[in-house]
């Protein structure tokens, strides 16, 4: 701009320049004329003389017009070129304001890139943050995701362990019930073997003998016939086989239905046990073959020899009925505390014999199987005792089972309200951060 100021006012004192000395060439011009037309009026002097000057004059005027001119050419040179390097300047200023006002914009924009980094930084504190809470949140769900997979895998056992209760619970109620069939085939048995001792003990008033004096007698008695079996195993080593065969087999076709009778009373009377945990033991099969051999064998011994000791038919049947007494006499060492009878058989020929057995029936059978019934009765008792509290503990395991499950149920709940809130607040976060 001063430039341009400057080329303003040297062209226009080169145009008053100019001005003045075409004004000057007018005037010369002028007082010529004047002088030539004074020569024609008046006597003058010579023209030459008042020229020469005034040529003279007009040389300078020329040569200084040329100069002028040659000024003003390169005065016009001169503006010419400032007027380009004005150009040139005008361009670089307006590059230079481009670029100023380029920088200009650069600077508030980063100003307000600084403005964002420092919001975007304080964002990014506050989200430092938010992720450290959600990752103890996160850790701290875990935490509760654990305990509730042990609470479940807890729960699983208690499940297995309230199977294995209900198994054994259906084992003690599958025990009950053979224990109860077996206690009523031991009244059973019971009521025959009473049935068959009110026949055997018997004294002049035809009342059945009292238990305490039956035990005492009978204790008396395997004594003495404990004593006649060692006897009749000697004797049947040293006899001969074969008269003792015919003998006896003569003997057990005439008396054959009377003592297989008696023999499955004994049976039967071996086959219930005298407490009721040898039934938990061993199998009732197993017993009642064992016994049944051993009663069978004892009785074959003393077919031939059990006159040779006593000759009455009273003393063979008692002596045949209590030689049954070892096998069962091992097997019922435990009941002789509680003064529990053992079986004991005889049998009889006549049928008027079986007839006042089963009169005399119903009154001993409440007097023997007392005992027994009182042990199968405890052990029932107890056994509805165990099943109650197994009962009992299966209810509370439900309720804990039913407990936890709620507790589950909630927490997985609340697990997804959180995770749907992080969600949330990821996707705000993400849009907050593109735009």
């Amino acid at each position: 701009m001063i430039l341009t100021v400057l080329q303003n006012l040297e062209i226009e004192k080169i145009n008053e320049e100019k001005k003045a000395s075409m004004a000057a060439q007018f005037a010369a011009e002028a007082t010529l004329r004047r002088v030539h037309a004074a020569q024609k009026d008046d006597d003058m002097p010579p023209i030459e003389a008042i020229l020469a000057p005034l040529e003279a004059e007009l040389k300078l005027a020329r040569s200084e017009i040329g100069k002028l001119q040659e000024d003003n050419r390169a005065l016009d040179r001169l503006t010419k070129s400032k007027e380009a390097a004005l150009l040139d300047a005008e361009r670089t200023i307006e590059g230079a304001l481009a670029k100023a006002a380029l920088v200009d914009d650069l600077q508030n924009k980063n100003q307000e890139l600084m403005k964002q980094i420092e919001i975007c930084q304080e964002e990014n504190k506050i989200l430092d943050k938010m992720h450290r809470q959600k990752v103890a949140d996160v850790e701290k769900l875990t935490q509760t995701v654990r305990e509730l997979e042990e609470a479940v895998l807890a729960g699983g056992a208690a499940a297995n362990a309230v199977r294995d209760y209900e198994r054994k619970f259906q084992e003690m109620n599958e025990e009950r019930k053979t224990l109860e069939r077996e206690l009523a085939r031991a009244k059973v048995t019971a009521n025959r073997v009473a049935t068959v001792v009110a026949n055997e003990w018997k004294d002049g008033n035809d009342k059945v003998m009292p238990v305490k004096q039956w035990l005492e007698e009978r204790r008396f008695l395997q004594e003495k016939f404990q004593l006649r079996l060692k006897v009749l195993e000697e004797a049947l080593k040293g006899t001969s086989s074969s008269s003792i065969r015919n003998t006896s087999e003569t003997r057990t076709m005439r008396s054959g239905p009377s003592r297989r009778q008696s023999l499955g009373g004994s049976e039967n009377l071996q086959k219930f046990p005298s407490n009721g945990a040898l039934s938990k033991k061993a199998p009732a099969s197993q017993m009642r073959h064992s016994l049944s051999i051993n009663s069978t064998s004892m009785l074959k011994n003393s077919k031939g020899t059990s006159k040779s000791f006593d000759g009455g038919t009273r003393s063979l049947d008692r002596g045949k009925a209590l030689l049954n007494g070892p096998g069962s006499y091992s097997f019922n060492k435990a009941s002789d505390e509680s003064k529990e009878p053992e079986p004991a058989t005889g049998w009889k020929d006549s049928s008027e014999e079986k007839t006042q057995s089963e009169n005399t029936q119903a009154a001993s059978g409440d007097s023997v199987p007392g005992v027994l019934y009182d042990l199968l009765q405890k052990e029932v008792v107890s056994l509805r005792k165990a099943s109650h509290e197994k009962d009992q503990s299966l209810k509370d395991k439900d309720d804990a089972i039913e407990m936890i499950a709620k507790k589950v149920e909630t927490l997985t709940k609340a697990m997804e309200v959180e995770a749907k809130k992080m969600r949330r607040e990821v996707a705000a976060v993400k849009d907050t951060i593109v735009s």
